[in-house]
């Protein structure tokens, strides 16, 4: 077998072309989520920041 009729096999056979898709998917909500989390703990920082000093300086 030659690598043009293991390219031409490889192109039709069409057996796993869902689980990757799935993985693709999953992947880019994984990324969506990690890049949410980090703008989301700096603001959450910030408010606590900002609390933090609020009460401290009434003290």
């Amino acid at each position: 077998m030659n690598i043009k009729q293991i390219i031409s096999r490889l192109v039709r056979e069409e057996s796993g072309q869902d689980l990757i898709e799935y993985a693709l998917v999953a992947a880019l909500i994984g990324l969506g989520a990690v890049a949410t989390m980090k703008t989301f703990a700096t603001t959450l920082g910030s408010a606590f920041t900002k609390i933090g000093t609020t009460l401290t300086s009434n003290v």
